[in-house]
């Protein structure tokens, strides 16, 4: 059965006190796709809302990212690298198995007293990842986490497959969270879900101890992502709602209190009908998946960078953030977006 937990955040106050992005150089166009696909720029823009995407180049990964956009954030936050006690990386494509790519981002990004873990939980992995950070701040076990959405995807999508080709990006996006300054506004409350009985309609299906890289699995592509698009369009329409609905009732707000919201860019269809269904007018819903694809855990930290840089995210702002992905997860987040912080950590 499915299950879902939604709370206010308990504890002392918590605030996103920096944020970074970073996307590879590397644009490739729908006509890009279409020169080696059976499709079409019309085709591809018309059911998905994506015109480009990035790409990593040989020998780039995950990592590399993430170590970008984890930079951006500390510098955004003014805080010291060493300050950071934790930091967590949320990904689909980690460098490998084992060691955590987070081990890697922490050195690069010179976080050398933080502790460092990877969480897989599809492409609701970053809105997990911020309620793992902000409930350790909120309690009192960590002052300062970083958080990171890294994925190179393009590493595991069959580039021969029109179905998930058109859809994955690479790219990262990384948020600092802190103790509230008063200034730095508040996050309110998350819910956070899984229904594991569709892990088959979003899935890497080998290259795990169930099925071990093979000959065989590599001559079945199936070390690439395999998804059933109906399947997945018909859960995330009706899961955003609903989980954006209990996030929102369980803080004490509705719909008209948000000011922003942004949905995990997987498809601009989803995100479009998930708005009518909540009934949040157009003007208030930020896309960018027309430039970047689907990045998964990158995406929603790189919607708030976008946003922001454009001057639709500003100090006072109600946000609601969701994201679903495999597993089949969801999660939502209520947030209070804060001004530019004062001082940290003596950092003027």
């Amino acid at each position: 059965m499915p299950s879902s937990g939604s709370a206010p955040l308990m504890g002392r106050p918590v605030s996103i006190s920096g944020l970074g992005a970073y996307v590879p150089e590397k644009v490739v166009t729908n006509d890009d796709l279409a020169a080696v696909l059976d499709t079409s720029d019309q085709w591809i823009k018309e059911r998905t809302g994506i015109a480009e995407r990035r790409m990593v180049d040989q020998g780039e990964c995950s990592s590399d990212l993430g170590i970008v956009a984890g930079r951006e954030a500390l510098v955004d936050a003014r805080i010291d690298p060493q300050c950071i006690e934790l930091v967590i990386t949320a990904t689909i494509s980690p460098d490998r198995i084992m060691p955590a790519t987070a081990s890697r981002v922490a050195l690069e990004c010179g976080c050398r007293n933080a502790g460092a873990y990877d969480l897989s939980a599809g492409c609701s992995g970053f809105i997990y990842a911020l309620a793992m950070a902000a409930g350790a701040v909120a309690g009192g076990l960590h002052e300062h986490v970083l958080v990171v959405g890294a994925e190179a995807l393009s590493r595991i999508t069959d580039q021969q497959d029109r179905a998930t080709a058109v859809l994955f990006g690479d790219g990262a996006g990384a948020v600092v969270v802190s103790p509230s300054d008063g200034v730095g506004g508040r996050i309110l409350g998350f819910d956070l879900g899984n229904d594991g009985s569709g892990e088959e309609l979003l899935t890497v299906p080998a290259g795990g101890s169930r099925l071990p890289a093979s000959c065989s699995t590599v001559e079945k592509r199936q070390h690439f992502i395999k998804m059933n698009g109906k399947g997945v369009f018909k859960f995330a329409t009706r899961v955003v709602a609903e989980s954006a609905g209990r996030v929102l009732e369980r803080c004490g707000f509705d719909v008209d209190d948000v000011d922003l919201f942004v949905l995990h860019q997987a498809n601009l269809r989803i995100i479009d009908s998930a708005a009518v269904k909540l009934g949040i007018p157009g003007r208030k819903v930020y896309t960018n998946v027309q430039r970047y694809g689907n990045t998964s855990c990158a995406s929603i930290p790189l919607c708030l960078r976008d946003a922001r840089a454009e001057g639709r995210l500003k100090p006072g702002d109600r946000v609601l953030l969701v994201g679903f992905g495999a597993g089949l997860t969801w999660g939502a987040c209520l947030m209070e977006w804060g001004g530019p912080r004062a001082v940290s950590n003596g950092r003027e």
